[in-house]
């Protein structure tokens, strides 16, 4: 698989990032879809052998027992310096105050914590999980920037925020000369694109590297339109992303399987090409529960849309309510 530069630095990360939602002990946490230890290193090895070198979770994920399955699995399978792992700071992890957030004290916290989890020394991008209005971004950036320097990070991102915080986070970092955010990890999909309003101008033009959640609409994209899953039933979050407009939903849904039935290949292939085509696309994050998941993911490398495909997917699309950002 090709690498591409994580934005404007000089790391190496494959063109697909795996997403580690997946994995977690089923019951911790809100997810019951989630796959334990020995379902999840069959999907781990498999992304390592189709070249996949970039690993997402965080650390709320299943009440941290993500980092830990996925941090033994790359333990035990592959040399540290060989992959790249990411994860985020700022849901709540205990109750109580101090629990949540991205004080420094929550942060100085949660990274020993997620290295422990993760059993590693360094994780390789820090990320916050959103904006923490109850912090002065000020102090939270003094924090990370502090994470770095001690050897526990080597680069800080950030995920979905609006994209006036995301810029006032940058002039504030550059204006201490503070470490600043390299990427940007937002949501973006075909049903989802409110994100080419302002935030993919601002990350291309800051060279920053855009790392989208949930490219295949939680697989919506991927079936029919009253074709359920187990997730989708169980998903509360993911029923909060797709329920204000679902008759235009319904028709790109609709459009996705008339032009994957006429290349006769998955709707994922299709719904995942037309991410991966995106201007300032880095790396979309999949996730897998199912080999063919990430058969279908790596597939989608070598699809080349037309103009035509482009434009009939994209027509059905109305202005949507801005949601990901708690």
């Amino acid at each position: 698989m090709d690498t591409v530069k994580l934005g404007r630095t000089g790391l190496e990360i494959s063109h697909l990032t795996l997403g580690c939602m997946t994995f977690g002990v089923p019951g911790r946490g809100p997810h019951s879809w989630t796959l334990d230890d020995e379902q999840s290193r069959p999907l781990i090895r498999k992304a390592l052998d189709l070249g996949i070198n970039f690993f997402d979770t965080a650390n709320a994920y299943s009440e941290g027992t993500s980092e830990e399955i996925v941090g033994r699995a790359l333990k035990d399978m592959v040399r540290r310096d060989e992959v790249v792992i990411a994860t985020k700071v700022y849901n709540r992890m205990r109750p109580g105050p101090n629990g949540a957030g991205l004080s420094r004290k929550a942060i100085m916290t949660e990274i020993d914590n997620s290295l422990r989890r993760l059993c590693t020394d360094y994780v390789d991008l820090y990320q916050i999980h959103r904006w923490d209005y109850a912090t002065p971004i000020e102090e939270t950036l003094e924090a990370l920037h502090d994470v770095v320097k001690a050897g526990k990070a080597r680069y800080i991102g950030a995920s979905s925020m609006y994209a006036w915080q995301f810029a006032q986070a940058l002039y504030v970092a550059r204006l201490h000369g503070w470490t600043e955010f390299v990427s940007m990890q937002n949501h973006l999909n075909l049903l989802h694109r409110e994100e080419e309003r302002e935030m993919l101008p601002l990350c291309a033009d800051q060279k920053i590297a855009v790392l989208p959640w949930s490219p295949l609409a939680r697989g919506r994209l991927t079936r029919d339109w009253n074709e359920t899953s187990e997730r989708q039933e169980n998903d509360a979050y993911g029923k909060t992303l797709y329920s204000a407009t679902l008759d235009a939903d319904r028709r790109v849904v609709e459009k996705v399987a008339e032009v994957a039935k006429a290349r006769g290949i998955p709707r994922a292939q299709v719904a995942l090409a037309w991410v991966l085509r995106k201007p300032g696309v880095t790396s979309p994050i999949v996730g897998a529960s199912k080999p063919r998941h990430l058969d279908d993911a790596v597939a989608a490398l070598s699809i080349e849309l037309s103009a035509e495909e482009v434009a009939a997917l994209e027509a059905a699309y109305v202005p949507h309510p801005v949601v990901g950002f708690s």
